[in-house]
Formats: C-alpha cells, structure tokens, sequence
C-alpha cells in the first residue's frame, strides 16, 4: 500500500486518509493510483462497516497537481491550491478504465466511494478544490468545517470537472445550483455548503464527528446498512417497479436472519449488538 493513503481499521471503520500534506494533498499521479488501490482494498475486506474519508495537514484535498500534470513546467502553476509545485511525475490525468470497471482511473479516485457498499464519510477542513471536492462528492455524507474552502474549480484551468462529481452535484444542489458552481468556479465557505446542499452539516472537528457517526453507523446490522445505501444509490435512476423489487428482495434476504433477530435481542436487552461481518 502506498504511503500517499494511510488505512487505519478499527471497530469497523475504515480511517482513510490522503497523506501528501506538504502539497495539500493535491492530486499527482501516485495520488491516484494510491486513491484506486486504497478503494479497492477497503472495498474487499469485510470486516469494514463504514469509512472515514479524510486529508492530513491543513486541507482536505487542493485538487489536480497542474505541475505534475503537465509535466513539472513552472508556468503550469502547481496544484489547483496555487502551491506551485514543480514535479517531473507526469500523467495522463484520464488514466485508462481497467476491465470491469465503467470509470477511468481519474472518474474512479471518486467513484470508488460511491459503489462501495458501505458508508463513506468525508471531513473536509481546510480546502476541497477541483478533484477535491469530487472526491468528497463521491462519499455519502460530507462533514464540514464552517470555514473549509469548496470549489468545482476546473474552469480556472479552462477544463471541466472529469471525475464523477458532474453526475453527483445536480443530485444535492439541483441542476441550476450544480450549473453556477461549475460554470464559476465561486468558492463557497463550507457553512454555505451546507446551506446549498454541498455539504451535509459543519462541525468544528469534521474529522472526529465523522469518526464518532462512523462507529455509530458500525454498529448497526451491515447488511441493513450496505442494502439501504445500494438501494438510496440507485433512487430515481431505474423504474420504480425494479426499485420495488430490488427493495423487496433485500428485505426478504434480512428480515429473521441472525444478524436482524440479533438486533432486536440486543434492543430489547439494552446492550450493543454483535454483528457477524458478511463472508
């Protein structure tokens, strides 16, 4: 495992944390591939319950490392946080699409949080710009400090945002919203993201409320858990009859299976529940 992304599991949460903290963790070629290989291995192992997506040092993520991307010249400005940085890690920012997969490997640093099975909580602090903030689209619930920096920033660079978060951001802000944030490239404070639908709540330590609803999530019946996200997911995007289906399977899959009868023992006994993790 790359030392870019740290893993810590403990009780069922998955910590993940971007680790490049003298670049604002800002997106280079071994970020990706460390974001990719992070997913897939909080992805399979099975005793994860639900993650913590977070950034070292002073910000989340600063977004795409432009010096990098464009091949270490000084002119390309360094990260989309203005650091400047000059590195000879050149990449192709798109990346290919690995078999079986629908995303290329830039679309994947973000969709790996959304096809997971279980919850992601992103805690933003500091700076959430260009592939930043669609990494932090790409979680479930995105905790926020009030002063955090958010950015679809990609215009700046005359792009547009290639990583999944064009698809995410109509479905929390609406189309008009997602349509000015993109286009503008404003920066918005991270109260205000809430405000818009950003973002789910503030909290002065993002990082610890995400870590406390994680454990809480993590103590819940993972199969109800990872069957409400898949079925949250897939809302309003298939017909209602397969969506109704779907619901009906899920449930009869869960309902008097150990795990469900061990919640309701657990409820009525007034302790917390022991959940077997799926195989």
């Amino acid at each position: 495992m790359s030392d870019r992304v740290t893993i810590d599991v403990t009780d069922g949460v998955a910590d993940v944390r971007l680790n490049r903290p003298d670049k604002m963790n800002a997106l280079d070629g071994a970020m990706f591939a460390a974001l990719v290989e992070a997913g897939d291995h909080v992805a399979a192992d099975p005793a994860v319950r639900a993650v913590v997506l977070s950034g070292e040092g002073k910000g989340f993520c600063a977004g795409l490392d432009v010096g990098a991307f464009m091949g270490g010249g000084a002119a390309a400005g360094g990260s989309d946080g203005g650091d400047g940085e000059e590195s000879s890690d050149s990449f192709s920012v798109l990346g290919g699409r690995a078999e079986g997969r629908i995303a290329n490997v830039a679309q994947q640093v973000a969709y790996t949080w959304t096809e997971m099975a279980v919850p992601v909580i992103a805690a933003v602090h500091g700076v959430a710009l260009g592939g930043g903030i669609q990494i932090a689209l790409g979680a479930d619930i995105r905790i926020v400090a009030p002063d955090a920096r958010l950015s679809v920033l990609e215009i700046r660079w005359g792009l547009l945002p290639d990583m999944t978060g064009l698809q995410m951001l109509p479905r929390l802000v609406g189309l008009d919203v997602a349509k000015e944030l993109a286009f503008t490239g404003r920066m918005v404070s991270g109260t205000e993201a809430v405000e818009l639908g950003l973002a789910t709540r503030v909290a002065d330590d993002p990082r610890a409320a995400a870590l406390e609803l994680a454990a809480e999530i993590a103590g819940k019946n993972p199969a109800a858990i990872r069957g409400t996200k898949a079925l949250l997911n897939a809302a309003g995007t298939r017909p209602l009859a397969e969506s109704f289906l779907e619901e009906t399977r899920l449930m009869t899959e869960i309902i008097g299976s150990p795990n469900q009868l061990e919640a309701v023992m657990a409820y009525f006994e007034k302790r917390p529940a022991q959940f077997t993790d799926p195989a």
